[in-house]
């Protein structure tokens, strides 16, 4: 295991660089052993391209998507990667400009056009943040509402599975154990605008809605709790009024407004029949991750990675990143809400930072867990990898000088009785090379067991799963 070292954020710079091309490769030089159990293939989406027409989209989280795949079989490692056939990317490269207004970057448009989309709005489905299997089918998200399926093996996109009932969503669904279902939540914006959780069954193309919540200026949500009985909603203060969204001709994140006199808001909705308890009020912070969330003496445990406020939206303009800005960083906190007392407290639960964080989620989401693993900050921008221990309040790392590895997947050991007994796969920016190779550690120890070696880099994206595909 490594030493934790800084690394200068210039050299990080390689992980904006759009990617163009689409490969295959059979077989990547494989650097140590790989587990003889490990078969299967490591899904991802991010963006991978932030130019079209000689104009530069703004902001990391707006890259045209890329899904890539890496196929474990024999001790061997093969990979793939193609761009999601979105409208949003079919469009732009026909067109050879921006057509769809994404996260931080609007389409060039007359003033005809901006007042038609105030009634048609053309949403996104540059889905580039996060993909899930729902029954035998594979989705990649966005937080726009319109989800892209996706074929595992070649990679190509077979249409829009299912819309949700609402106009913002999050790239962050849960499994219901019950059904095999998709949890999610949307925000449904119009003169009563409000928040709705729903389930979508496999095989289903029509959500349905468990619960709700009016609301007058929705929060910027990334991601929801889910214990064994609640949806747990997080409202930070990072809030926009729906009229503007409609009216300000501004690119959707440039019209929410960090209000901290409102603070940090939790409800419980119960599952089963939907009725809510809260909101239960603490002091502002902001997060896009929930880490995990669990039912104790009465209390609801609620852990996430939290900013002291939602400047790090800004600190992810690509101006910035590029020009080598270091960002803020986040911590694992944990509140923990008493709905007997109608109160709640928040602590942290290690020192190092983390983020993208993950934990052995079939064994241990909507339970009591020990471990999660994330990436931290160091020198300006993800150089490690993070292992928290939370129940003994302490953490261990892996990282290597030059190195910036991204979201670390845990994939379990068959017949594993710990919850760390596996192995975590992460994608890895070598800035010194300027190429990425795939790392596979111990989950324990994290304790390098092998790497494959990509022939070209990987931008930097976000979330994954490993899938039997």
């Amino acid at each position: 295991m490594s030493t934790v070292t800084k690394a200068p954020v210039a050299s990080a710079r390689r992980g904006f660089d759009s990617l163009a091309n689409e490969t295959q490769v059979d077989a990547l030089p494989v650097r140590g052993q790989l587990p003889p159990w490990l078969e299967g293939s490591l899904l991802r989406t991010g963006p991978a391209k932030w130019e079209i027409g000689g104009r530069s989209m703004n902001h990391w989280f707006d890259g045209f998507a890329m899904l890539h795949r890496f196929s474990f079989a024999d001790g061997e490692v093969s990979y793939a990667n193609r761009f999601l056939e979105s409208r949003a990317y079919r469009e732009a490269r026909g067109k050879g400009r921006i057509a769809y207004s994404e996260f931080a970057t609007d389409p060039c448009r007359s003033l005809f056009a901006r007042v038609s989309a105030m009634f048609s709005p053309k949403l996104t489905d540059n889905a580039n943040i996060n993909l899930t299997k729902l029954g035998e089918r594979f989705i990649s998200m966005t937080e726009t509402p319109i989800p892209v399926e996706f074929d595992a093996q070649t990679l190509a996109s077979a249409g829009v599975p299912y819309k949700p009932p609402g106009h913002l969503s999050t790239a962050h669904p849960h499994l219901d154990r019950a059904t095999g279902g998709l949890l999610n939540y949307a925000a449904k914006l119009g003169p009563r605008t409000s928040y709705r959780f729903f389930l979508l069954r496999p095989g289903s193309s029509e959500p349905e809605v468990l619960a709700t919540k009016p609301v007058r200026e929705p929060a910027y949500m990334h991601s929801f709790g889910l214990t064994q009985r609640w949806l747990v909603l997080a409202e930070f203060p990072l809030v926009v009024n729906p009229l503007r969204l409609a009216f300000s001709g501004r690119p959707y994140i440039e019209n929410y407004r960090w209000k901290p006199e409102l603070g940090t808001t939790f409800t419980l909705f119960d599952r089963a029949t939907g009725e809510s308890l809260g909101p239960f009020e603490t002091e502002a912070r902001f997060g896009f991750h929930h880490v995990n969330s669990y039912e104790e003496d009465g209390e609801v445990v609620v852990d996430l990675c939290t900013f002291p406020d939602g400047g790090i939206v800004e600190d992810f303009y690509m101006e910035r990143l590029r020009a080598g800005k270091q960002i803020a960083a986040s911590y694992l906190e944990r509140f923990r809400i008493s709905p007997r007392a109608g109160d709640v407290s928040r602590e942290r639960l290690i020192e190092d930072t983390i983020e993208l964080p993950r934990i052995n989620y079939g064994k241990c989401n909507e339970r009591p867990y020990r471990y999660a693993w994330g990436v931290g900050i160091g020198g300006g921008w993800f150089d490690r990898i993070v292992k928290a221990d939370v129940l003994e309040r302490r953490s261990i790392t892996w990282s290597e000088q030059g190195c910036f590895p991204g979201e670390p997947v845990f994939v379990a050991a068959p017949d594993a009785d710990g919850e760390d007994e596996g192995v975590l796969l992460s994608i890895v920016l070598d800035g010194r090379k300027g190429n990425s190779f795939l790392l596979v550690l111990d989950a324990r120890s994290l304790d390098e067991l092998a790497r494959a070696e990509v022939p070209h880099h990987i931008p930097f994206g976000f979330h994954g799963q490993f899938a039997q595909t």
